[in-house]
């Protein structure tokens, strides 16, 4: 055989060399069971505030941020005892009468707190705030303000803990009873007989802990997303648009820009005021 023919012997024993073990790996590849893929499982959107997060079992902030988390909830957890009132896990999603419910969620705050209070006062409207117990220690004078107006309080957790009903019921007992002490270390005779978990991210837990405490578990009907100062023009349309008898609106007086919301207000309440009652919620009779 001369060379030119050997050449051509070797390069077909290549390429069946070749085809057999690409045969080889493809059947391989074949017999490994495919890896599961991970999922991704955020359930909770969550907006920025100006308070930190505490992590499980700890006291020191952290700098994740909190405020708008819908917990993760078992199908039934929406109205579990089918009373239409209810909210998430047995928390109050309405007033429960004809009466609209004007709540006020993060503060007190020194930039927007007075501004809402005086707009308040100017159309004879009794709303409901809802204090974190740290901003309540830093601002007794304006504790002492929504009390002496006749609006109803109501805890907001000591630091905004989105992740509050995650934790122990002796570490929610402890969070609760601690703002309810501070902010009755400023206005005493003030009834304390609701409570809204930071983000709307309910548990049992939590609410049971508040029940045991006097406290019903406060959700809402209408919600502007003020928290991400959207305009008041927005936040205006989204109230006025949405409200119904019994409607309770989360609005925000504190954790970031405000101004939105305070100026939506002196449209919001014209509006609201010829066709509902506005009134604070009960303080008495919640449970």
């Amino acid at each position: 055989m001369g060379p030119r023919s050997t050449g051509r012997a070797v390069g077909v024993v290549v390429l069946v060399l070749a085809a057999l073990l690409g045969s080889a790996y493809a059947l391989g590849r074949s017999l490994i069971p495919d890896q599961p893929r991970s999922r991704a499982g955020v359930t909770a959107s969550v907006h920025d505030t100006e308070y930190g997060d505490q992590s499980p079992g700890s006291g020191t902030p952290t700098a994740t941020p909190s405020g708008r988390a819908e917990a993760a909830q078992e199908p039934d957890a929406r109205h579990p005892t089918g009373n239409p009132d209810d909210g998430p896990f047995g928390s109050r999603e309405t007033t429960g009468s004809p009466e609209v419910a004007l709540t006020f969620d993060d503060g007190p705050d020194p930039r927007y707190t007075p501004q809402v209070l005086e707009i308040l006062r100017e159309f004879h409207v009794r709303a409901t705030f809802c204090v974190v117990g740290e901003n309540a220690q830093a601002h007794p004078e304006l504790i002492r303000a929504i009390a002496a107006d006749g609006h109803t309080l109501c805890n907001h957790t000591w630091q905004h803990d989105v992740q509050l009903g995650q934790r122990s019921p002796a570490a929610i007992r402890a969070d609760l009873l601690r703002t309810n002490q501070v902010i009755h270390d400023i206005v005493p005779d003030a009834p304390i007989a609701w409570y809204r978990q930071p983000g709307g991210a309910w548990t049992y837990p939590v609410v049971s802990v508040a029940r045991e405490l006097g406290m019903t578990s406060l959700h809402w009907t209408v919600d502007p997303s003020d928290w991400e100062a959207p305009g008041a023009a927005r936040i205006t349309t989204q109230v006025t648009g949405g409200v119904g008898p019994g409607s309770v609106v989360l609005l925000h007086d504190a954790g970031g820009d405000r101004q939105g919301t305070v100026d939506a207000l002196r449209h919001i309440l014209p509006d609201l005021t010829s066709r509902f009652r506005l009134e604070a919620l009960p303080v008495d009779g919640t449970t």
